[in-house]
């Protein structure tokens, strides 16, 4: 199902290449058409974070329609006075594109539409040695600055299936041990974590055995996530509105650990993908009904490259005519949707326009444009 997806280099996830906090990095999602959710890019109070090396969207294993569900609300949203701002990590791709050409014609739309908005940093290389202090040194910044950011582990063995996302821990014990480096660098602030993406949905290639490993591993990197600070706010995979049935999706999530309190503050779907915002909110409000769990569960939606939704073709790989979606925010105004995130970097390629997980200027000046 996955593919790479893009987002911060730190360590990527679900796309390729966002900020350039990690080694290596991809991932893999599904775009499946969807209704049009043209969006504007919304201004924020926010800084730009584009440091990553994210999956791409690669096409998930299921192809059926998406589902919609009654908005059901529960936790409360925050105002626009009290609502946290994003950080922008400053190294990433785009940053150093727009550094290195500041008379490029494309420069102007790239670093006000892109490389100005916060998003994610991606930690998905396997490196035990260095992680607590690469994940401290993006907590610390954001820290400084009042603001919250957003990072994902990407290293759970087997990821990807052997796509081209493919890497991780050799085993779950070593998988163990990177997750308390990972959390012993998070230090006591807000953070939002995008747990493992691809690592719910993306099961069909594992043995029964197998695929109980890696839910307790998961449902164990939430419990050391949040001893570790207790502000921060971790998400698990829901893939997206095409792939798994809201029903099937939240067997598996609860299963790893997502309906606990201990473990979880919700899901977050799109990751490296192109389904419109209405349709994500929709199934993501449908999954956390079939979950059950705490009332205040919420979801967080990728909307780095959904301003047009999905091609009808089914396209995943760099697809034409996307353009980016709302702007990364943590005040949506939505029941249960605790926020708009970019956790691809918009740019970073899938494999086509550029190499996979590398910032194609001619790729973000389409999206951005």
């Amino acid at each position: 199902m996955a593919v790479v997806a893009a987002s911060v280099l730190v360590a990527i996830g679900t796309a390729t290449g966002t900020i350039k906090a990690l080694d290596e990095g991809r991932g893999a999602d599904r775009a499946r058409p969807e209704a049009s959710d043209a969006t504007l890019l919304l201004p924020l109070p926010d800084v730009p974070s584009s440091l990553s090396n994210s999956p791409s969207a690669k096409a998930s294993s299921s192809t059926r329609p998406k589902r919609t569900a009654a908005p059901s609300g529960r936790k409360p949203q925050r105002t626009a006075t009290d609502s946290p701002r994003l950080y922008r990590h400053p190294d990433s791709q785009v940053l150093d594109w727009v550094r290195a050409h500041p008379d490029d014609p494309r420069t102007e739309v790239i670093a006000s539409r892109i490389a100005d908005e916060p998003a994610a940093v991606w930690f998905a290389d396997f490196t035990p040695s260095t992680i607590t202090s690469r994940v401290r040194a993006v907590t610390a910044g954001a820290a400084a600055q009042g603001r919250v950011p957003v990072v994902v582990p990407y290293a759970i063995p087997e990821r990807d299936c052997g796509g081209a996302s493919e890497g991780g821990a050799p085993d779950f014990a070593a998988y163990d041990g990177w997750i308390d480096d990972f959390a012993a660098g998070l230090g006591s602030g807000e953070v939002v974590v995008i747990l493992e993406p691809d690592s719910v949905a993306q099961t069909d290639c594992l043995s029964d055995a197998q695929r109980a490993d890696r839910f307790a591993a998961l449902a164990r990197a939430g419990r050391v996530l949040k001893a570790a600070d207790p502000k921060a706010r971790v998400y698990y995979d829901a893939g997206h509105s095409d792939w798994n049935p809201a029903a099937q999706q939240a067997a598996l999530l609860r299963q790893a650990g997502a309906a606990s309190d201990g473990s979880s503050d919700g899901i977050f779907s799109n990751v490296s993908n192109f389904n419109g915002t209405s349709a994500e909110i929709a199934y993501d409000r449908q999954v956390l009904d079939a979950l059950g769990g705490p009332a205040g569960l919420g979801a967080v939606v990728d909307t780095s490259r959904n301003g047009n939704g999905a091609p009808a073709d089914g396209q995943w790989c760099d697809p034409a005519g996307r353009k980016i979606g709302r702007a990364p925010t943590l005040d949506t105004g939505e029941a249960r949707i605790d926020g708009y995130l970019w956790v691809k970097l918009p740019g970073e390629s899938d494999g086509c326009k550029g190499a996979a997980g590398t910032f194609t200027a001619s790729y973000a000046y389409d999206l951005a444009r």
